[in-house]
């Protein structure tokens, strides 16, 4: 039992078997402390377990923790790779009871689990305990049976543990594996202690306090274990060495590194070996958790473990990107106990590659800069300030590493001026700002970003996590606090809601701290990275510097995720059904629909339409995992990798890939688009597409609306609804309904004909001559009707049948509708147009009708007006204008 899986499996069994609930690592970046950047040990989770603000339905746990110290406070990155313990990441190993066992059975595990299960011979263990701990050392005395001289006192912090300045703390009891005295070293609380002979490797944490402003300390009421034991610290003691990099996880790591550079691991370039076999696995567990390379926050410190590793994969000589290529040993030994591994392995592969190989370019670039630059400088010399700025902001070469290049000759940096030349281009840059035309309230966002920074979106892997308020705003300015009832704007360290942006709407959701609750209407992005919580405190007073927990309306974003990721897979069905012209003019994914506009020149068949949503079908039912990986735009755009209108990219993309050409020669993605929208994990999760509607918006350009999952069922639902309701009333199988209503409808169509025509005759007085009203005007013949019950549009047939009878003369018909209105038509037959004008006679009429005007041509004119009553009048005015 010396591997470090079987280690950490039967750390785990013999919890599991003691009524300990296995709890999963949680992620690295902390959902529930915004304040740590990274989690750093096992008890991270349970913190407000701990502290009664949550509870589980357990009150023992154990996990195995993924940590990482490389940034604020807990920072050992430039220890890593010399000394023989230090890691950028490791697994911290735990037991935890929350108000259950205390010290006896901690104790009692503990001694019970390294001596019996791992088999550690008893003289080489030695213990320590705080040096008021009477009861810990009396324990230890009881279950261990170990003497005064291996149960050290320590007096210091070192043995007492706390969460905060106030809250709860204890004291500490370590456990020291002796590896021999022919390694340099003393016990703890020796002036040798720092040696490698005595190593701890458990820490038991005796959590029995509450500590109150002051230093005032009480009983906890329920007093709580919390432990930890390092796996790789652990994992040396079981397989014989006190060097964490010669276990096997490492040894692994190491050889695969050798065989590919060719450089041996055990010469004078062995730190190098191991600073890229931890950075390589610190690297790959935080993609794996969300954290991409960047210029600020845990994206900071990723690239610089990166860049850290693949400068000395170039150390090494090798002359391609390196540390990609590593990925799949690593998953091969640790892919078992974190599927996140595996899951992310094709991310976190091209994450590697990618910035390895620009890295590569900036590096060749600085360093051959700052040999022409420090030509003439010697030992003792600085390089010029506005010279390191250059570097860094021109050629992005960071400051670390330019201090890390000149080290070696003794050279140094201008701190201060590379300061005052950060500090002038951040002037430069409010300025161009102000001027760029931005409308005055939106002037606060600039140096409100420069003050705060960009807020860290945690929602492509969770839905809550907790945020500390770093600014207010209301009414478009800054306030301290916003109180119940009141609207605004809130921003915080790091948010898992989405900021509207690339077609897809922002969340909503809840933001709740101690004594607030606020209702999240929406989240919009000010300057591309300060994302903007449109907030009603719906109680209490949100105040700066506070901590709230933010929980998205999972609800409303998994209806969000599943129709942008139909979106996607639409839009690639569009392309191979209409042609390759075929691109994406505008998005909007929202909860209750999607719509996306995209260029075509004409309408979309039925049948065409029917093609599009049943391949979209077609990979939602593959039911396939949508897949995510980090490039370059170019290297996306040239992998085939589709760009979203309106969307902006930086120089690294997410590439969100899904379903399978299954029709393809060669098996490959069915759709590869350039997105930082949130998308659904499988495209089964879409559940159903269902197409709305097509219809054209501008030249060129058509709209399609569909909806998709429970929205698509209930819409197909109330139309098969409707369909038997239909089938019901005209008695006919559903499948029969097209030609039966085909059929309704031209009876239908033959009944309106028939019955216009008998209003017509009955408005004409039957249709005879003789009923006809001609009289003589001007030597002409003028036949004048008002007639009720025929159509507007049906006065001017009424005209033209009027004039084929009258044969020679003027025909002026008026017809008034149910609700008051009158139309008029006057028609004149050709042989009198010279004499009368049609137009000249309607508007005549139309005056009387309460109307204006009314047009046409000479032998034919109509027009209309408010005031039906008026009929008869409007009639005489055409025979008052003929005369």
């Amino acid at each position: 039992m010396s591997g470090v899986n079987e280690i950490r499996s039967t750390f785990l069994d013999y919890f599991k078997s003691n009524g300990h609930e296995v709890v999963p690592s949680s992620p690295l970046v902390p959902r529930n402390d915004p304040t740590l950047m990274f989690a750093n040990s096992g008890m991270v989770q349970f913190k407000n377990v701990f502290t009664g603000q949550e509870k589980r339905p357990y009150a023992r746990a154990t996990t195995a923790q993924k940590c990482v110290r490389a940034g604020g406070k807990h920072n050992d990155l430039d220890n890593v790779g010399y000394t023989a313990r230090h890691h950028t990441f490791f697994e911290m190993l735990g037991n935890f009871s929350f108000g259950d066992y205390f010290k006896e059975q901690a104790i009692t595990h503990a001694w019970t689990l390294v001596t019996r299960e791992f088999g550690l011979p008893k003289d080489k263990l030695t213990v320590t305990v705080y040096s008021e701990d009477d009861e810990a050392h009396t324990l230890w005395k009881k279950i261990a049976g170990l003497p005064d001289s291996r149960i050290i006192r320590i007096a210091t912090s070192d043995n007492f543990w706390r969460m905060g300045d106030v809250g709860p703390c204890g004291p500490c009891s370590e456990i020291f594996y002796d590896h021999g005295d022919h390694i340099p070293g003393g016990p703890p609380g020796s002036p040798d202690e720092d040696g490698d002979r005595f190593i701890e490797i458990w820490n038991l944490v005796f959590m029995q306090y509450e500590e109150a402003a002051g230093g005032i300390r009480t009983n906890l009421p329920r007093p709580s274990i919390d432990t930890g034991m390092g796996l790789e610290r652990i994992a040396a003691v079981l397989q014989g060495t006190h060097d964490n990099y010669a276990i096997d996880l490492f040894a692994t790591l190491i050889r695969t590194i050798a065989d590919l550079t060719n450089v041996p691991s055990d010469g004078p370039m062995s730190a190098s070996h191991r600073v890229i076999a931890d950075h390589l696995r610190c690297s790959a567990f935080l993609i794996a958790d969300g954290v991409l390379p960047s210029n600020e926050g845990r994206g900071y410190v990723l690239r610089r473990i990166m860049r850290r590793g693949m400068r000395h994969a170039q150390l090494l000589g090798a002359k391609d990107p390196l540390m990609h290529k590593l990925v799949p040993a690593l998953v091969r030994e640790m892919g078992q106990a974190y599927p996140e591994l595996i899951r992310a392995e094709a991310l976190i592969s091209e994450t590697l590659k990618l910035e390895e190989t620009r890295f590569r370019t900036t590096l060749a670039r600085g360093l051959s800069i700052l040999d022409q630059e420090t030509q003439a400088l010697g030992s003792g010399d600085k390089l010029k300030g506005d010279i390191a700025f250059t570097l860094y902001d021109t050629y992005g070469f960071p400051l670390d590493l330019t201090q890390d290049a000149l080290r070696a000759r003794g050279v140094g940096v201008d701190i201060e001026g590379f300061d005052a030349a950060m500090a002038q281009q951040k002037a430069k840059a409010r300025a161009a700002w102000a001027g760029t035309g931005e409308a005055a309230t939106e002037t606060l966002w600039f140096p409100l970003r420069e003050r705060v920074g960009a807020t860290e979106f945690l929602g492509y892997d969770t839905e809550s996590a907790e945020g500390v308020v770093t600014a207010l705003v209301k009414d478009n300015a800054e306030v301290a606090t916003l109180k119940e009832g009141e609207s605004g704007t809130v921003i915080l360290n790091q948010t898992p809601f989405y900021g509207e942006s690339g077609g897809q709407v922002g969340d909503t959701g809840t933001l709740v701290g101690n004594g607030f609750k606020a209702e999240v209407t929406d989240v919009q992005k000010k300057l591309g990275d300060v994302f903007a919580h449109q907030v009603k405190v719906v109680s209490g007073a949100i105040e700066l510097g506070k901590p709230a927990e933010l929980t998205v309306d999972h609800g409303r974003r998994g209806t969000i995720r599943a129709n942008h990721s139909a979106t996607h897979l639409l839009h690639e069905a569009l392309r191979r059904v209409l042609g390759d012209h075929v691109a994406q003019k505008g998005s909007q994914v929202a909860p209750e629909r999607l719509r996306f506009d995209f260029s075509h020149p004409k309408p979309i068949s039925r049948e065409e339409l029917a093609k599009v949503e049943a391949m979209a079908n077609r990979l939602v039912l593959q039911n396939e995992p949508i897949t995510t990986k980090l490039m370059s735009v170019d290297d996306a755009i040239a992998s085939g990798a589709r760009a979203l209108f309106g969307e902006k990219y930086g120089d690294e993309v997410r590439v969100v890939s899904m379903g399978t050409d299954r029709d393809a020669e060669t098996p490959k993605a069915f759709s590869v688009e350039l997105c930082g929208g949130t998308h659904a994990s499988r495209t089964g999760d879409i559940g159903l597409v269902t197409v709305l509607s097509e219809a054209g918006v501008a030249a060129g350009v058509r709209r399609l609306e569909a909806l998709t999952g429970e929205a698509a069922r209930r819409h197909l639902r109330e139309e098969s609804v409707a369909l038997d309701e239909m089938a019901g009333l005209l008695k006919a199988p559903i499948a029969e309904l097209p030609a039966r209503v085909a059929t309704l409808v031209e009876e239908r169509r033959k009944l309106e004909r028939e019955l216009s025509e008998a209003r017509k005759k009955l408005a004409m007085g039957g249709g005879g001559e003789a009923s006809d009203p001609i009289r003589e005007i001007a030597g002409a013949k003028l036949l004048a009707r008002a007639v009720t019950g025929v159509e507007m549009k049906d006065l001017k047939s009424l005209a033209d049948e009027a004039k084929a009878r009258v044969g020679s003369g003027v025909v002026a018909i008026v017809g008034v509708a149910e609700d008051g209105k009158a139309g008029v038509v006057v028609g004149v037959t050709p042989d009198l147009t010279e004499r009368f004008d049609a137009v000249a006679l309607v508007r005549a009429a139309s005056e009387r009708l309460g109307g204006k005007g009314g047009g046409g041509r000479r032998d034919m004119a109509q027009a209309g007006g408010p005031d039906g009553t008026q009929a008869e009048a409007a009639l005489e005015a055409v025979a008052a204008a003929m005369g």
